[in-house]
């Protein structure tokens, strides 16, 4: 399917919804992606809402709104098995596990009778923003939405979207298991401010963990951002680096990236012979 550029008439049901929720280059293919994707900034944005002290009647609009994207995000999970060439891998995929539970607080609260399951597993509804990662895919391609865009700007995009991760994704854990105990976690915005204080280790002190688990998530959050950032990062500077280079490992040296229009190896005078497009 990956080598269409439409559904094709003699396609199953089946074929055509995998094709479909795959395919980011089509227009349908696009008008999903781009749904599905500001359906995921308002489940964000109502996430966040939420945690402020607004009016009775907006908290109703805030819930009936969360509760419509989660039947639209469930509707997608399910025809995403459905089409799926290999279910029992698409249902263990970690982006369809994240995305069951970002859902299931929300249908938890709508379907169980006993609230106290719902408080528990509450802390799951962080888990929302990492549905952005389903995202990643598009940087394997320069076709992105609306026009062609260039590799180095792909990174920075990536770079960008795993620190939005992992602030949000810590500071919404972080706000679940400490506004109900932690006189000064009173909404998401103070969760924030304490995780972009922490993870750039800055450290004010004026909010601290008093939860077990605000601490592990403080942690974790730490650890994350460590190990991604920079990996992400050195892309972008090996992208900077290597921009005017062809990427041609020398069968003698090793060595890889060469002028374009070299003919030996830089390093060891090794022939390469190489050839390149001269579009790239």
């Amino acid at each position: 399917m990956g080598s269409h550029t439409s559904a094709g008439s003699g396609d199953t049901p089946r074929d055509i919804v995998r094709f479909y929720l795959l395919d980011h280059k089509t227009a349908v293919g696009k008008a999903i992606d781009i749904t599905l994707l500001a359906l995921n900034l308002v489940f964000v944005a109502v996430f966040v809402l939420e945690t402020y002290p607004f009016s009775a009647a907006l908290q109703t609009a805030f819930w009936r709104i969360e509760v419509a994207i989660s039947l639209v995000f469930l509707l997608e999970y399910v025809l995403r098995v459905y089409g799926a060439e290999s279910r029992p891998a698409e249902i263990f995929n970690f982006y369809s596990i994240v995305d069951l539970l970002a859902i299931l607080p929300t249908l938890v609260v709508l379907l169980s009778p006993v609230p106290t399951l719902a408080a528990n597993i509450g802390f799951l509804r962080a888990i929302r923003v990492v549905r952005f990662l389903r995202f990643y895919r598009f940087t394997q391609d320069e076709e992105f939405f609306f026009g062609t865009v260039s590799v180095g700007t792909l990174r920075v995009m990536k770079l960008l979207l795993t620190v939005l991760t992992i602030f949000f994704v810590a500071a919404g854990m972080f706000y679940s298991f400490e506004y109900r105990v932690n006189p000064v976690v009173n909404n998401f915005g103070d969760a924030f401010y304490f995780v972009v204080v922490a993870l750039t280790t800055v450290g004010f002190g004026d909010i601290v963990p008093v939860t077990d688990g605000g601490r592990w998530v403080t942690v974790a959050a730490i650890l994350t951002g460590i190990v991604l950032i920079p990996w992400q990062a050195s892309k972008i500077i090996k992208e900077w680096a290597y921009k005017d280079k062809v990427n041609v490992i020398c069968e003698n040296c090793g060595l890889a990236y060469h002028d374009r229009d070299a003919s030996h190896c830089k390093s060891c005078g090794h022939v390469i012979y190489q050839e390149y497009d001269s579009r790239e």
